[in-house]
């Protein structure tokens, strides 16, 4: 296990210093592999903020139940029950008298409602349910529309599936965008490495010649397509974070001229992660594709 060990070490430290070798060509490589990374990942990253928009805004949300205009006492209390039962904490009741106080508060409306013989307003409840998608939302009206005492449950179902059908897309479209920027990352990591196994020719010959087998030679390009799809992941997530900070303040300023307390959320640390994992997978990939040269010379 020791020997093993310290030929990986060995091997990983002789592919940091081919990039130290050679700064400039490694660092454009690796900001390369960052923008082709950072693309796709800000398109996932806008989707996610885009989903946190729709939930935090009551419109996709909102649904009113109205109950008929003869519903006694008890057949309100009986709906509370049941809705107390289905989502706690997330209705409020408006009684027909507040709501027509409401209106009336609009202009031109006190004069209208004046003439009424009574008030021909229902007793209603303002449900706001978790997030959830527009199936799931529908089949939750139906379920209250069977309710006895209930007359009508209104959902802006149309909007919601618009606004479902566009992050559906976005996300097929980003996923697109991942896939060819993907095999875009591996090509650069391939001809990156098949430069260095042209350029280091008479240096892998005269190993052989010495008794190092292909697996000993291949090791070190290996590890350099690793470190550099690594460090391509952490430029990506560091692009995405500085981007972020900078549209931050400017999208909290917009969002509060529309009365809304959206912040702009930025990559966390496991998407860091995760960005650096896929790119040294991506490069172990192309790096793997790359050393088959080794072989075949």
């Amino acid at each position: 296990m020791k020997p093993w060990f310290r030929q990986h070490l060995a091997a990983f430290f002789r592919a940091a210093r081919r990039l130290t070798d050679s700064p400039l060509s490694a660092l454009l490589s690796i900001l390369a592999i960052g923008i082709a990374m950072a693309l796709p990942a800000a398109g996932y990253l806008c989707l996610d903020n885009l989903k946190a928009l729709g939930a935090n805004t009551s419109r996709v949300q909102q649904m009113s139940l109205f109950m008929n205009t003869g519903a006694n006492e008890k057949a309100r209390a009986a709906v509370e029950r049941r809705l107390e039962a289905l989502l706690p904490g997330q209705w409020r009741f408006v009684s027909r008298d507040a709501a027509l106080r409401q209106m009336e508060a609009n202009e031109g409306m006190a004069e209208i409602i004046a003439t009424l013989p009574k008030n021909p307003l229902p007793d209603a409840f303002i449900l706001e349910p978790d997030d959830a998608g527009p199936e799931d939302l529908e089949r939750l009206r139906a379920t209250l529309s069977a309710w006895p005492g209930v007359a009508h449950v209104q959902l802006d179902s149309a909007w919601i599936k618009r606004f479902d059908a566009f992050l559906r897309l976005g996300r097929l479209s980003v996923h697109l965008l991942t896939i060819i920027f993907a095999v875009g990352l591996i090509a650069v990591v391939f001809n990156t490495i098949r430069l260095q196994v042209l350029g280091q020719a008479e240096e892998i010959e005269v190993a052989r010649l010495i008794g190092a087998t292909d697996a000993f030679i291949r090791r070190p390009f290996c590890y350099l397509g690793v470190l550099q799809g690594a460090l391509g992941g952490l430029t990506a997530a560091l692009l995405l974070l500085a981007g972020t900070l900078a549209l931050a303040p400017h999208v909290t300023r917009l969002a509060a001229l529309y009365g809304s307390a959206f912040v702009l959320n930025g990559p966390s640390f496991p998407h860091g992660l995760a960005l650096i994992g896929s790119g040294a997978a991506l490069g172990w990939l192309g790096a793997q594709l790359s050393v088959r040269l080794i072989r075949d010379r």
